[in-house]
């Protein structure tokens, strides 16, 4: 007849040990009057866990509300920018301000800014 041994009876559950140790530990600072270290430690992981998720969800949202994708009112390349800011064309490195979703020219005090029209030429016969 085989006898109980300690070693058969042991079992083999990786982390447990860890994961014991952790709840004693909590266990015991509650039953010593500290479990208010306890309990801010616990906080302290939670925010440690959720707070990066929080971020970037909220990075996401700013992002998809400041970022723009448009054309150069110039040369027609598309390209993004950040609403609110100023930058140049990557083509044609003329000066753009991105408001309202779109790209302006930004043009100095007193430019009228026109748009040329192609006219067809007839010759006159006399």
């Amino acid at each position: 007849m085989q006898e109980m041994s300690i070693k058969s009876s042991q079992f083999n559950i990786p982390g447990l040990g860890c994961s014991l140790t952790v709840l004693l530990s909590f266990w015991l600072l509650s039953a010593i009057g500290l479990g208010w270290l306890a309990k801010s430690v616990l906080i302290l992981l939670v925010c440690l866990v959720t707070l990066p998720a929080i971020a970037f969800f909220v990075f996401r949202w700013w992002l998809k509300r400041n970022l723009v994708e448009d054309e150069c009112p110039v040369c027609g390349y598309q390209f993004t920018g950040l609403n609110q800011t100023q930058m140049r064309c990557p083509s044609c490195s003329e000066p753009l301000l991105i408001e309202q979703g779109n790209f302006k020219r930004v043009t100095p005090p007193g430019t009228i800014d026109v748009q040329a029209v192609e006219v067809s030429a007839k010759q006159i016969e006399e």
